[in-house]
């Protein structure tokens, strides 16, 4: 069982990890929460050392750079290759093929800055309410998402693909895990507290059902480009949730 938690850290970040790699690739979606949760605390603790030396912008440029480095933009690859497919194709086959190019276009490009920008400037509160739950709370939930639309949707391309051994034997049950993993990780880092569990993980299904609803309508299911693209605007929306939830309180 071991074996899905060095697959999900092999596939999720850079970090080396001793160990072999599960069986079916699938048997590593148990554990993506729990990898978003080191990768979320390293992001955190990248901030926060920038912060405590007074120079708060560069600390949100920091959180993303540290996880441009921690991933190898993996999932912001991911982004760029759907806004392209899904804005640039006419049909189906079209849509796939431009997402299966390694080349990035302009609707990539813009995605890319956009997510990126809008990511600054949200991380910013945040680093200023020292709001370092939020920010793990995002990535984690970013992973999840990804568990949950392997689980539950079916895999676009015919012929397979990157992310077909984690969708073609992913389940109910993964997405089950995911859920209950993902709420245990955020009731623990808000101590307890149920109103921003609950907020967080709210959110993250919103994003994560229409991330769902546009990947049917588009191409007929998920690839990796879509989990990928999941990861990146969910956990853009989960770090919006918590600086308006500062903004309240």
């Amino acid at each position: 069982m071991f074996n899905g938690l060095v697959t999900s850290l092999r596939t999720l970040t850079v970090l080396p990890v001793p160990g072999r790699d599960a069986h079916d690739f699938s048997d590593s979606l148990y554990w993506f929460p729990l990898a978003g949760l080191l990768l979320g605390l390293l992001q955190a603790v990248c901030g926060w050392a920038v912060v405590h030396a007074g120079l708060t912008e560069l600390a949100a440029a920091a959180v993303l750079m540290s996880a441009v480095l921690l991933t190898r933009a993996i999932h912001a690859d991911g982004l760029a290759d759907l806004a392209d497919g899904f804005f640039g194709g006419r049909d189906v086959d079209a849509r796939l093929r431009i997402m299966k190019d390694s080349s990035v276009g302009a609707f990539g490009v813009l995605a890319l800055v956009l997510v990126l920008l809008a990511k600054w400037a949200v991380l910013l509160p945040l680093l200023e309410s020292s709001a370092y739950t939020w920010i793990v709370s995002g990535v984690i939930l970013a992973r999840s998402s990804q568990v949950l639309l392997a689980s539950l949707m079916p895999y676009a391309r015919s012929g397979g693909g990157t992310a077909s051994g984690f969708v073609r034997g992913a389940g109910g049950v993964h997405a089950i895990v995911s859920l209950l993993l993902s709420s245990i990780l955020l009731f623990i880092l808000f101590s307890s507290s149920i109103v921003p569990v609950l907020l967080a993980q709210a959110v993250a299904l919103a994003v994560t059902s229409a991330m769902a609803l546009l990947s049917m309508k588009k191409i007929n299911g998920v690839t990796g480009d879509v989990l990928g693209a999941s990861s990146e605007v969910t956990e853009l929306a989960v770090w919006c949730a918590g600086a308006m939830f500062f903004q309240l309180v």
